[in-house]
Parts: C-alpha cells; structure tokens; sequence
C-alpha cells in the first residue's frame, strides 16, 4: 500500500516538471511585440521591456550583436534573450534575438542605453524596424 502512494507522489512530481517546462518553453520561444501609440513594448518570457517613442535617440539594422557580458539571460543555438552589460558605457543592454544569424534592430534610448531585437521572419524584422523609423520620423517632424 505504501509503494503505491509512493508512485502517485512520483508521478505528480513528475507531471508539474513537464508542465513548468513546457510553459516555459512556450513563453521564451519567441518575442511578443506591441506597438502602442507611443510605446514599443517587447515581451520574451520573464524579460519584458517597455520603451516610449519619445526616449529613442536612434534605430538601426545591424548585422551583429557587440560582445557583451551576460548579467542575466540565456541562449541557445540561435536564440539568445536577457539583459547584458556594455563594458564601454557599463550600461545594461537588453536583448531579444530570435535569429541571431539575421539582422537585429538595435534602439538606442535615453542616449546611452541600447535594446537589440529581432524575429524569425526576416521581413517581419525589417517591417518594425520601418515602423519604428516612421515612429521616429513623425516625432523628429513634430520637435
């Protein structure tokens, strides 16, 4: 009787293992993008950031992320997501790289503090960038 509760127990544990992980996987597994009227909003399981239209100072497509150390984040073949540290500025840099072999959008906000994303498609990638440039644009015209 007492092996039997054993196994349930064994078997609970085991099933919530799997459910974390795939709940996990399904949060990290690709970038979650909103644009708002004057916000850009990225989301990328627990990394989440929120950036106002009117702190970017410039937007650019680049071909590679710099080297940077990694305070927190992961990466995994071509993914790589977290928030890094630039030895340069000693600023943290947050990056949400799907494809780290297509171009990345790389924003530069607040003057020094910078934020590379891309997704899987390269032509969705290439879309924001040009909505965030139009953003940028508008605003600029607006000044």
């Amino acid at each position: 009787m007492k092996n039997r509760k054993k196994h349930w127990l064994w078997n609970i544990v085991i099933v919530l293992t799997l459910m974390v992980v795939v709940i996990a996987f399904m949060a990290h597994y690709k970038n979650w993008i909103k644009i708002e009227n004057n916000q850009f909003k990225i989301l990328s399981g627990v990394y989440y950031k929120t950036i106002n239209f009117t702190d970017v100072n410039a937007v650019e497509m680049v071909e590679k992320i710099p080297s940077l150390e990694r305070i927190n984040g992961f990466s995994v073949s071509e993914t790589e997501k977290g928030i890094f540290k630039d030895s340069v500025y000693n600023t943290d840099v947050y990056i949400f790289v799907d494809k780290l072999s297509k171009h990345k959008v790389k924003v530069t906000y607040k003057d020094s503090l910078q934020l590379f994303f891309n997704v899987s498609d390269s032509l969705e990638t290439e879309k924001l960038y040009t909505v965030f440039s139009n953003k940028l644009d508008s605003l600029s015209s607006i000044k």
